[in-house]
């Protein structure tokens, strides 16, 4: 079973608006601490997102592997752990 990601998708097309206004403000020269509060927000944003698609993986792909049998859950534990190890 695979997650729904309809939600995330709607919210990445809100950023993606944010991203472009941003640029505007670049272009136009706005006063930086105002880009910076707009950078902060689509980054909020985006991590929002990553954690819903993470709680997805969890819930759905995960969860599946732990029901299966074979090796599969101990491969998504470790892509899991690689991922958050992953430095930023």
């Amino acid at each position: 079973m695979f997650p729904n990601h309809q939600d995330q998708l709607k919210r990445l097309n809100k950023i993606e608006g944010q991203i472009k206004g941003i640029a505007r403000m670049i272009e136009e020269r706005r006063y930086c601490v105002d880009i910076l509060t707009q950078i902060k927000a689509a980054k909020s944003a985006l991590e929002q997102i990553e954690l819903g698609v993470l709680e997805g993986h969890l819930r759905h792909c995960v969860n599946d592997a732990a029901q299966a049998e074979g090796g599969e859950f101990e491969q998504k534990i470790e892509e899991i752990m690689k991922l958050i190890s992953y430095p930023r």
